[in-house]
């Protein structure tokens, strides 16, 4: 039985990073694909957990070479999920989840259309505009980029298979934890999983 391929959007400032990190914590079964990006590190992230960074010039030598399963260009900077970081865990059963934007979301339904894919929402703008300030790591001028580009990301919405809302934090977690835990119940993954159980009570 492969794997299932999580899919995670949301526009910036959403708190999808939180959740997805809430999530992996509490469903070990799960692995992060840490994504390629080509924009410079925020001050605490690490290269090589949070993303792998990159030159523009090696990103786009490396999509010239098809090493990307998915990649694009999300507020003037390029990111991109590596081949080799997703596949082998699927092909060995193991679950992956691509926090990516909308335009990535997109190229891997199409590549892999058993995946299932998430949108976060903000509850409000003015709190989605909270969000991003509070971060504290952007310029006026990228927090209003953002909050533009966010009606796009928006838009795509009705593209994914679930949408949550991220209001309460505890909420909108369980609301993902419901998601992979009806996606490990389905039929065709109960019956590869017990296949031995199953075999044994219909024996005579």
């Amino acid at each position: 039985m492969s794997g299932t391929l999580y899919i995670v959007a949301a526009p910036s400032g959403s708190g999808k990073t939180s959740l997805v990190n809430a999530l992996l914590e509490r469903e070990p079964g799960i692995s992060l694909s840490v994504s390629y990006t080509s924009r410079l590190p925020r001050p605490g992230e690490i290269d090589g957990k949070h993303y792998h960074f990159v030159s523009r010039e090696v990103f786009e030598r490396m999509a010239a070479a098809g090493m990307f399963y998915e990649y694009a260009n999300v507020h003037g900077d390029l990111k991109g999920t590596a081949r080799n970081a997703v596949e082998p865990l699927l092909a060995a059963g193991n679950d992956v989840l691509l926090e990516i934007d909308w335009q990535g979301a997109r190229q891997v339904r199409a590549a892999c259309p058993d995946s299932v894919s998430v949108f976060i929402l903000p509850p409000s703008r003015a709190e989605l505009e909270r969000r991003l300030r509070a971060r504290a790591s952007d310029s006026a001028e990228t927090i209003a980029r953002r909050l533009g580009d966010s009606r796009e990301e928006i838009a795509h919405a009705g593209d994914f298979d679930f949408i949550v809302v991220n209001d309460q934090f505890a909420d909108a977690l369980a609301d993902l934890r419901a998601i992979v835990a009806c996606q490990r119940l389905r039929r065709s993954a109960q019956l590869s999983r017990h296949a031995v159980l199953i075999g044994d009570l219909l024996k005579s």
